[in-house]
């Protein structure tokens, strides 16, 4: 059985990775307080000790609302967090951890980006800037890889902040779906990402970085109805600005062709499955902060 370390296993991917993969590989999935990624030696003293098979690196931080993270300790912490496991990388088989769209450049996402797209603009802001990074060092990294999300979904999301989320519980508490501008977004189900993990882990990549996306474009007027339809409610739904916001999609065909094609949920499927799990978490949502 494989052995491995899963970071960040508090937050939203993290705490899904550890759940679903616990009935198929020994998973160490330490919180802060026995794993302080920001301190190198205890991280490589850490490494020593656990011999894994696989790292998956899932802690990230980003100045949200809600993460009550200082803007300016994104940049540095993120770096910090990656190097102090990067720079002990022969103590592990290899190293996945989760780029994000944003290192495409936020000021220039164009359509269904490419990985060749990679590398012609240089992000500025302090979270985008961050992937960049880790992305230009896992080119020369033998055993890390690079896996570029863009919208991924599912239950532990922040769903005061996380659009479909959000739209869920604001129907759970009969209240209207808000947009503030209308977009087309590439979103992922959590549940996939998870099957897709267990392809990485199980292989070896040809390549050190994927867009990890369902190819599949929808506007968020669309799904806020698809959440209204699993639901089986009538229920308002507000856009506060006019137009079509830019596009935020990856082209997924590399990774695709790779493994030999994926057959994704369906999104009316994954988003009937999670408005029924916050339909059952109504309790430990408080609609003053919807």
């Amino acid at each position: 059985m494989k052995k491995i370390l899963i970071t960040g296993s508090s937050g939203f991917i993290g705490r899904n990775l550890k759940e679903q993969l616990a009935d198929k590989y020994l998973i160490i999935a330490p919180s802060h307080t026995e794993l302080d990624l920001l301190d190198e030696d205890v991280v490589h003293t850490f490494l020593v000790d656990q011999n894994f098979d696989v790292v998956i690196h899932t802690a990230s931080e980003n100045a949200t609302r809600n993460a009550k993270r200082d803007i300016h300790e994104v940049l540095p912490n993120n770096l910090r967090m990656f190097f102090n496991l990067a720079r002990s990388h022969e103590l592990y088989g290899k190293m996945y951890y989760f780029g994000s769209g944003a290192e495409y450049d936020r000021r220039y996402y164009l359509s269904k980006m490419p990985e060749g797209y990679f590398d012609n603009h240089v992000p500025i802001d302090p979270y985008g800037f961050s992937k960049y990074v880790m992305a230009k060092y896992s080119l020369g990294a033998p055993n890390i890889y690079d896996l570029r999300l863009f919208g991924v979904f599912g239950k532990y999301e922040d769903w005061e902040l996380r659009f479909i989320s959000h739209a869920c519980c604001r129907v759970v508490w009969e209240m209207p779906i808000t947009i503030r501008q209308n977009v087309n977004f590439d979103y992922l189900y959590i549940h996939d990402l998870v099957q897709i993990m267990t392809w990485f882990i199980e292989n070896e990549p040809k390549r050190k970085a994927y867009n990890i996306c369902s190819g599949q474009v929808y506007d968020l007027r669309t799904l806020a109805g698809k959440v209204l339809k699993a639901a089986d409610k009538q229920l308002a739904i507000e856009v506060a600005r006019p137009g079509l916001g830019p596009e935020y999609s990856g082209d997924n065909q590399v990774w695709l062709e790779e493994i030999g094609g994926y057959t994704f949920t369906a999104m009316d499927t994954a988003i009937n499955e999670l408005y029924q799990w916050y339909r059952g978490q109504k309790n430990n949502i408080d609609p003053a902060r919807l």
